[in-house]
């Protein structure tokens, strides 16, 4: 099994630390946040990885984001998915009562193995989902070898 996720706790941890942050301010009634705290904050969508045996597999959770502002690319034997989500300003006479989903940019990375070939990756859109195939090089895929039997 590769290793390919690459464990970025400062990241997880501020965004564990914004969760309760927000958990703790709804119980106390302590301040909403506004606006412009939301337009600068980080998220990370969810992500699944799959693996096959031709292919490494990737699914990340973008819904609401239009597929042209995520960025994919393979540097360095590096994965690198960007994109952002916007927030939307309430309209003339509207207010928002509660603001939960998440906004602002985000970036995973993951480092992948050496078996997986970066001129094949494919990326789809579909249901606010990404999937993203990741073609391993013909060489890594598993060959089954016959068995001569002799007299």
């Amino acid at each position: 099994m590769p290793a390919i996720v690459r464990w970025e706790p400062f990241k997880e941890i501020a965004a564990l630390q914004e969760r309760m942050n927000r958990v703790f301010d709804e119980v106390w009634g302590r301040r909403p946040r506004g606006e412009e705290d939301y337009l600068s904050s980080a998220w990370i969508p969810a992500v699944d990885v799959r693996e096959t045996a031709d292919a490494l597999n990737i699914q990340v959770e973008v819904p609401g984001i239009d597929p042209k502002d995520v960025q994919v690319a393979v540097e360095n034997g590096v994965l690198i998915i960007k994109g952002s989500r916007n927030f939307e300003k309430a309209a003339e006479g509207e207010t928002y009562h509660r603001v939960e989903r998440a906004y602002g940019s985000f970036e995973r990375s993951f480092t992948l193995p050496s078996n997986i070939d970066p001129d094949k990756v494919k990326a789809t859109y579909r249901h606010g989902v990404l999937h993203l195939s990741l073609a391993k090089r013909e060489e890594a895929k598993p060959k089954s070898i016959a068995i001569k039997v002799e007299d």
